[in-house]
This record gives structure tokens, C-alpha cells and sequence, in this order.
């Protein structure tokens, strides 16, 4: 029996083709990293806090991924997010959220602005805090948005976690102050 090769199949077998190593290389990066995507985890609320009665948000630094649990801890949500470039720059454990902002402007810190020449820059579509901000109850970290969506999905920040603008406005309506935040 003979099959009739259609241009649609020749096609649609050529692009698969093209695609291929794409597709595996965009499953593992160099060192064994997984791409955020891969690399996202379903968690369970009980896993990270004794009770609910809160917000709660869960930042896997590892996965490049924010966790999001509503007060009673049904309404899960998980956000790509981006990461501080090193170790050194993580801050983990647990704190909350103390304070919130739309329209953020940038202070760098002292050691920021000693390393790179960094100086202040009002809020607007320069500022690498993006649209919306949330403070954290550690000095200098935040999660808040960025304008540069290439960050997503990469370790590159200071140490804040960073999201893209129209997640970190949904985020920002979901969170009141005083909402349990664990970095991992």
C-alpha cells in the first residue's frame, strides 16, 4: 500500500524537524540548570507556614518562581519570577510584607552605588522597580516589577525577586501588608 506524502505533512514533518534541537536544549541549560518552567513546583502552603489566616507567598529562588496561597489557602497561584544574580545577594528566610507602592522610584544602596556608580532614579519606565512594589521587612528587598521582561526567568537581581508588571499589579491587589513571605 502506498501513502501520499502531502505538502502539509512534508511540512509540518520539516518544522518539527527545525524545532528539535530547540526544544531539548530549552530543557537544560549548562550545568544541569532547568529553565524556570521546567523547573516549577507545585507546593503545598503547610509545607512553609504552621497556619494560614494570611496571605502567604512562598519565593523558590532555585525554580525562579513566586507562590501565592490566599489567607484561607485555597486560591494557589505560582508566578516566573527573577532571581538575585548570587548566593551572596539571596536573603532567605522568613518576614512579610511592610510595605506597598505603585509608582516606585530606586535608591540604590550604598554598596550599589560604591560598585557600579548607580545613583537614584524617580519612578517611571526607567526604574527598575517597574510599577509596583512590595517591601519587605528586611532593609533593601522588595518584590516588585521591572520594565525589562528579559529578567524573568534569570538571576538578575540585587536580591529583590522581580516580576513581570502586570503579575506584580495582580499580586499587589491580592497581598495586604503583613502578608508571610518566605524566600528559599
Amino acid at each position: 500500500m502506498t501513502q501520499r506524502i502531502t505538502r502539509r505533512v512534508a511540512l509540518g514533518v520539516a518544522l518539527g524537524g527545525l524545532a528539535a534541537p530547540t526544544l531539548l536544549r530549552a530543557q537544560t541549560l549548562p550545568g544541569g540548570v532547568t529553565r524556570n518552567v521546567a523547573a516549577f513546583r507545585t507546593y503545598q502552603w503547610q509545607d512553609h507556614f504552621d497556619t494560614a489566616g494570611q496571605v502567604m507567598l512562598v519565593a523558590d529562588t532555585q525554580a525562579r518562581a513566586l507562590h501565592y496561597w490566599d489567607a484561607q489557602g485555597n486560591d494557589y497561584r505560582v508566578y516566573p519570577t527573577s532571581v538575585p544574580k548570587t548566593d551572596e545577594l539571596t536573603k532567605r528566610g522568613y518576614t512579610e510584607i511592610v510595605r506597598k507602592k505603585v509608582g516606585p522610584d530606586w535608591t540604590p544602596t550604598a554598596s550599589q552605588k560604591e560598585r557600579f556608580g548607580w545613583e537614584y532614579i524617580p519612578p517611571g519606565p526607567k526604574s527598575p522597580m517597574g510599577t509596583h512594589a512590595m517591601y519587605l521587612g528586611w532593609a533593601a528587598y522588595a518584590i516588585h516589577g521591572t520594565h525589562d521582561t528579559r529578567k524573568i526567568g534569570r538571576p538578575s537581581s540585587d536580591g529583590c525577586i522581580g516580576l513581570y508588571n502586570e503579575k506584580i499589579a495582580e499580586l499587589f491587589e491580592l497581598c495586604p501588608i503583613g502578608s508571610k513571605v518566605r524566600i528559599i
